[in-house]
């Protein structure tokens, strides 16, 4: 083959190549650009929009007068682009290690993975890496301290976080949100519809480098931010409640303790502390059964602390008077045909009036007045002052209790409800049974919630004080209210209830609890509910604790009533709660007592 023809071969071969060459381009747009235009122009459409979520703020929490119990935090997640990132910004990578407080060797290998594995089950199938997370939780100072360090595809975005100011204080109460923003239980869980506030979000467009174009923005939806919540709550009775809560742990080692103050006219709740307890910053490392609110929670037979119901059922109803007389010494009696046994007394007595029946909280003689009320009276009152229904607490949780039907009665029933057995009820019930009597005889929802306000502290809806119904009459309550005084006075039950300067009126409790089916002899719950001042009467306290251990007995006015006192000395001068035996405080002062 002669050179001239060599070279005319390579020449159309490369022409053929050539065309070849432009042939395959030339399918190749047209692929592109008319056959699959339409869908390359949406993802080219993606890539170049963004909508961006803008979060809302969580309402805050508030007590009744504006101390804060929750709120946001705003944090910053900091991360890297590595796509973007310059090999000139190495000097600075140090810096920002020691900034975030992670080894430069980690550092280093999140700046520079630029490429992952994909969803392929394949190793050659891998994906750009677009996101890599160095550091989270950074307050704005360290963000902005980056930032000066002017490290290219470094950036953070801003999130909330939920912390609880207090701590422990009121968690039960609080409760808690997730990290979802979320509320899980408590006034976070309750009002979670108007804390949360709703999200926004702008749709814009940005450059190859990510940055977004202002100028491009086409839609945008502000956040709304979550509604403020008040609560009936006051920190400061709140931390009287909690530190009594640590004195009688540190004194008793109960298995558990619940105590409670309210205010007996708007039934609003101004301390409710439970005990176990938890940090609130810290639930998820706590025992998930201390979440639990135990004052809605868990029952117990309320045991003395309902011998105000038969009491004052008989009085309303005109069946007796407070000097009437029965004889305690007598263990069976005659009903409707049957020879009935009455249940036991704590010790020997005789003859007692209706008032020395509540003054030292005989079983026999509260079982007398039950059986003159008989099964559906005593059944109905019951059912009035609060037992076998919730109460209308608004918080998660809350449970009926155990007010059997007479239907459903067995022959003892008649005899042992009126000394608060062959019911079970929860602390919540049992406080706001005595706060009717505090009342005036008118059973209160339990209030915990004041208002939700808006972010320049106008009210959106507020929840007002509601009855549930009058109990017992005005006057019916005057006359027991009497009787308690003389319950929590020497010659009563829990003298050590008594508040110098003050009537105090109320009942102490001490149950034998079921254990395998029968009453334990070492098992027991003490508890104390009262009011004061007895004529006026401004705070309700109870306070209820589970298996203490004592070296003596257990009894409510031992174990529950000192509790009841502290806690009453401690807000009297904080709620202005002024004497109703202005004398014996003034002797108290002269002689140093106080």
């Amino acid at each position: 083959m002669t050179p001239a023809l060599a070279s005319s071969c390579r020449l159309g071969l490369l022409g053929v190549v050539m065309v070849a060459g432009f042939c395959g381009i030339g399918a190749r747009l047209y692929y592109l650009q008319v056959m699959e235009s339409e869908q390359l122009a949406l993802i080219a459409e993606g890539n170049r929009k963004q909508v961006i979520v803008q979060s809302a703020r969580r309402g805050n929490i508030f007590d009744r007068r504006g101390n804060l119990l929750a709120t946001d935090r705003t944090f910053i997640e900091l991360g890297v682009d590595p796509q973007v990132v310059r090999d000139e910004d190495r000097p600075q990578w140090a810096e920002l290690a020691r900034i975030i407080g992670v080894p430069l060797e980690e550092l280093e290998e999140k700046m520079t993975a630029r490429v992952g594995a994909g969803d392929s089950e394949f190793a050659e199938d891998v994906r750009l890496v677009r996101w890599r997370k160095l550091a989270e939780g950074l307050d704005e100072p360290t963000y902005e301290r980056i930032r000066e360090l002017g490290i290219r595809g470094v950036y953070g975005n801003r999130q909330y976080r939920r912390v609880y100011p207090g701590g422990e204080l009121a968690a039960h109460i609080i409760g808690f949100s997730n990290r979802e923003g979320v509320g899980v239980i408590g006034v976070e869980n309750a009002m979670n519809f108007y804390l949360r506030g709703e999200d926004g979000w702008v749709e814009s467009e940005r450059d190859g480098r990510r940055r977004e174009l202002m100028q491009f923005r086409s839609r945008e939806v502000p956040a709304r931010n979550g509604l403020d919540v008040e609560l009936t709550l006051d920190m400061m009775v709140q931390h009287v409640v909690e530190e009594e809560l640590r004195r009688v742990v540190d004194e008793f080692s109960p298995q558990g303790a619940v105590i409670i103050v309210s205010e007996p006219g708007s039934g609003r709740i101004l301390g409710l502390g439970n005990y176990p307890t938890f940090d609130l910053n810290q639930y998820s490392r706590s025992d998930i059964a201390h979440h639990r609110n135990r004052a809605i929670t868990d029952v117990l037979e309320p045991g003395s602390t309902f011998k105000v119901v038969p009491v004052a059922a008989a009085l309303n109803e005109g069946l007796t008077d407070p000097e009437q007389v029965f004889d305690c010494g007598v263990g069976q009696v005659e009903y409707r045909g049957r020879r009935l046994r009455l249940p036991a007394d704590h010790r020997e007595f005789g003859e007692l009036s209706v008032e020395d029946i509540v003054r030292v909280s005989s079983n026999r003689g509260a079982a007398f007045l039950g059986l003159m009320l008989g099964e559906n009276r005593l059944h109905g009152y019951a059912e009035a002052f609060g037992f076998g229904s919730r109460t209308g607490f608004p918080l998660l949780g809350e449970v009926r209790g155990t007010l059997h039907p007479v239907r459903a009665w067995d022959g003892l029933t008649i005899t042992r409800l009126p000394i608060g057995h062959a019911v079970s009820a929860t602390p919540m019930q049992i406080h706001y049974a005595m706060g009717a009597l505090a009342n005036g005889g008118v059973l209160m929802e339990p209030r915990i919630i004041e208002r939700a306000v808006d972010e320049n502290g106008e009210t959106v809806f507020s929840f007002p004080p509601a009855a549930r119904g009058r109990a017992v009459s005005e006057f019916t309550a005057e006359t027991v209210s009497e009787m308690l005084v003389a319950a929590a006075a020497p010659g009563g039950t829990a003298p050590q209830a008594q508040i110098d300067g003050y009537e105090v009126a109320g009942k102490t409790g001490t149950t034998r609890k079921i254990i395998d089916g029968r009453y334990s002899n070492r098992h027991h719950v003490a508890s104390f509910s009262g009011y004061f001042p007895a004529s006026d009467p401004r705070v309700v306290i109870t306070v209820i604790v589970d298996e203490p251990a004592s070296s003596g007995p257990s009894y409510g006015g031992v174990v529950a009533a000192p509790g009841f006192r502290r806690i009453g000395v401690e807000l009297i001068p904080y709620l202005g709660i002024e004497a109703t035996r202005p004398e014996q405080v003034l002797a108290q002062r002269e002689g140093g007592g106080l």
